[in-house]
């Protein structure tokens, strides 16, 4: 590790020490000739050395966390390498605990050493568990790319779910197994979800700094309860750890799509009671290691990618497993519930010893639908709603509990229905034809077709009411750039971030999302976070973003939270005594405008902004305009809103027709 007068730290990251914006940190390195000078980066994104920055910080009272964990993690990331700074975090958090030091293979340098004794000191002082946590979420945040981790949200549904299915319900101690544990998420979801009874948490990972963090993570439990764990690190499949221990509950998110998962070293392995797993399908083989390990009665739930449910390669195992009666049921999530994110994951829940005479059925949920983000930030599932949805289908499927419908978007599925030629268990194949009760949803969309018209019927007469005739005074037009060097504006372009920047999930601190010109073609919003603001280009509410390609071409306002710009994304910021900010946008996005400052050359040319046209008008009369463009912009929106809600009203009626739902005598 370098001495820490050379440890280097960001703007963002000296705001986050400091605990203010990383705009206060700008103003005081221009107002502060004793600002630390820069060591290394670049003009737009400097980097100082930590020593002088706390130094500095200390001697001007701005350090409100004196000593804490935001000076500690840029030590921790300079070590350099990810498995040595994740032991060394493994190894402080074992020792906030009261463990003493020992030696470790192979043994760590002095320097992580030395950083271990001053992480472990500040835990005892700042709480062991608050510290160790930080440090966690920080490296994994740091490693996102490397490191795939189950989302809280999610690993706590999946422990619910198996609580619910159901374990030994007489026993006085449950055992959960996690065979591909990571850095311990699932495990410590299980023991909250059985927090009322003693747990003891079994996991095993392949990766040995992970394996590490996991250990150190659940070694004092989480929450209340009595909590033993146990980490090995190992390869679950070839060389299992845990070889003859059975437990209530398995629960396991397996390495997806590896090919070298030892097919040929265990084709004759016991642990295939169902059927030889082909190459192709690792993650059959995961299923089967998850009820090798049950316990009768006990229950596994495993996240699966969607196309295990119709892979020509596994049917028969699918066949098996179904015939069982193992197999109870088959969720499918939202996009966006964990990593690879473009796709709807699936949850397979298992239950060894149930229904072994293969009769019954088997619940498939559309959960997709149920946990639409809404509002949220593009991509992130609305958990709450999932979380309800699932219960409420479980209720319904509780036999110890009164009898109810199955909620829209589940249904129980015959045995006879399933297995065919390719027992594909995909729930939408399903859930569209035997769905009985989503008339409410169909009356609903109904409900919000006729408000669209209504509202579309309204801003349409207003529109008709203005005299566009031309009969009007003409007005002269300048330009975007003569605005700029005016300073009725300033003009900022945005840049394609730095390699490894970008994250798929928001930072556990700071952040800010990422929009893209993509993201704006799938109309998806912003589809990835940057951890740091440095040398981006960030648009604050109330900015004028410009997409300056021909084949996204817009202007807006920007509303919400501070967002980062990609390439071709432009931020223009107002002086509000002499423009208007929604006049401006009206005016810049108008499509003739866009045709005569682009190149023409194809649908990717560019539109340069700086030659696009805006009235030249008094701020009272670009306030009037602005009202129209404003009514405009609705008008466009309500035109969208009722084009897609008519598509998904024609998609719904066809086939509910087709499924014979009109009744008989129309």
């Amino acid at each position: 590790m370098p001495s820490a007068q050379a440890v280097p730290v960001t703007l963002a990251e000296i705001a986050r020490i400091a605990g203010v914006g990383r705009a206060a940190v700008s103003n005081w390195r221009r107002r502060h000739d004793t600002f630390p000078d820069r060591i290394g980066g670049t003009d737009a994104s400097p980097q100082f050395s930590l020593a002088e920055v706390e130094e500095w910080l200390r001697s001007n009272s701005k350090l409100k966390n004196a000593g804490g964990r935001e000076l500690l993690w840029p030590r921790f990331e300079a070590l350099g390498s990810r498995d040595e700074a994740g032991l060394a975090i493994a190894e402080a958090g074992r020792r906030m605990r009261g463990g003493r030091a020992r030696a470790m293979d192979p043994p760590l340098s002095p320097d992580a050493q030395e950083l271990i004794g001053e992480a472990a000191r500040l835990g005892r002082r700042e709480g062991a568990k608050e510290t160790f946590d930080f440090l966690l979420q920080r490296w994994l945040d740091a490693h996102v790319r490397q490191i795939s981790t189950t989302p809280p949200a999610l690993a706590a549904l999946m422990a619910e779910i198996a609580l619910r299915v159901g374990t030994n319900r007489s026993a006085n101690r449950v055992t959960v197994l996690d065979p591909a544990c990571g850095t311990g998420h699932l495990l410590a979801a299980a023991a909250e979800a059985h927090r009322s009874l003693p747990v003891e948490l079994l996991g095993c990972e392949q990766d040995p700094a992970l394996a590490a963090l996991a250990a150190a993570r659940l070694a004092s439990g989480q929450g209340p309860g009595d909590v033993t764990a146990e980490i090995r690190a190992g390869d679950s499949l070839l060389a299992d750890p845990f070889s003859g221990v059975t437990a209530d509950v398995v629960l396991c998110n397996p390495p997806f799509n590896e090919r070298d998962w030892g097919y040929e070293e265990l084709a004759t392995d016991s642990r295939w009671t169902h059927g030889l797993p082909p190459r192709t399908e690792p993650e059959l083989a995961w299923v089967q290691h998850a009820l090798a390990h049950l316990e009768p009665g006990g229950t596994a739930v495993v996240l699966m990618p969607p196309a295990v449910a119709s892979r020509k390669a596994g049917r028969r195992i699918r066949g098996a497993l179904l015939r069982s009666g193992i197999l109870r049921a088959v969720i499918a999530l939202p996009p966006g519930s964990a990593q690879p994110h473009s796709v709807s994951l699936h949850l397979w829940v298992l239950r060894a010893g149930h229904a072994a005479n293969g009769t019954g059925d088997v619940t498939l949920v559309d959960a997709a639908r149920a946990g639409r983000s809404g509002g949220r930030e593009a991509g992130a599932p609305d958990w709450e709603a999932l979380a309800d949805f699932v219960r409420s289908v479980f209720d319904a499927i509780d036999p110890e509990l009164p009898a109810v419908a199955l909620p829209p978007g589940a249904a129980r599925v015959s045995l006879i229905d399933l297995l065919d030629d390719e027992v594909d268990l995909t729930p939408g194949r399903y859930v569209a034809s035997t769905d009985q009760e989503a008339q409410p949803e169909l009356a609903d969309s109904w409900q919000e077709f006729t408000a669209l018209l209504t509202g579309l019927q309204q801003t349409g007469k207003v529109l008709a009411g203005l005299d566009l005739a031309g009969g009007g005074e003409r007005h002269a037009a300048t330009t975007v750039g003569d605005l700029a060097r005016a300073g009725a504006l300033t003009l900022r372009s945005g840049q394609q971030p730095s390699d490894g920047a970008v994250q798929k999930e928001p930072p556990a601190a700071g952040g800010v999302p990422l929009l893209t010109v993509p993201d704006l073609l799938l109309d998806t919003g912003s589809s990835g976070w940057l951890a740091s603001a440095d040398a981006v280009v960030v648009a604050e509410p109330g900015d004028v973003i410009v997409a300056g390609v021909a084949r996204a071409f817009s202007a807006w306002v920007h509303q919400g939270q501070p967002t980062a710009l990609g390439p071709q994304l432009h931020a223009l910021r107002v002086a509000p005594d002499m423009l208007d900010a929604h006049f401006l946008a009206g005016c810049l996005r108008a499509p003739s405008n866009g045709r005569q400052a682009g190149t023409h050359a194809s649908s990717s040319s560019r539109v340069d902004v700086r030659r696009l046209h805006v009235l030249q008008l008094p701020l009272e009369d670009q306030r009037q305009y602005s009202e129209a463009f404003r009514t405009v912009k609705e008008f466009h929106s309500l035109i969208s809103r009722l084009d897609g809600i008519g598509t998904g009203l024609v998609n719904n009626l066809s086939d509910r027709l087709v499924a014979g739902r009109l009744p008989a005598g129309r």
